[in-house]
């Protein structure tokens, strides 16, 4: 019997996110990967963060633009 392989990237919580949005988490990711000296073992923590730190921003510009529109 074969095993399957799991994929060692973390998935997002909302799976409907648009790919745009999830290519710039996994860029953040990636950059948090990198300041941490590229040390193994912290996907889903680089993950998590970079997710915050996106949809936060992006959250903050939505509320931003609907000031603006009143």
């Amino acid at each position: 019997m074969t095993a399957k392989l799991k994929s060692r990237e973390p998935r997002s919580r909302k799976p409907d996110l648009p790919s745009d949005i999830e290519e710039r988490i996994r860029q953040r990711a990636y950059e948090l990967y990198e300041r941490r000296g590229r040390v193994d073992g912290f996907a889903l923590d680089d993950w998590l963060q970079a997710e915050i730190e996106t949809l936060g921003a992006q959250k903050r510009q939505q509320v931003k633009a609907a000031k603006r529109s009143k």
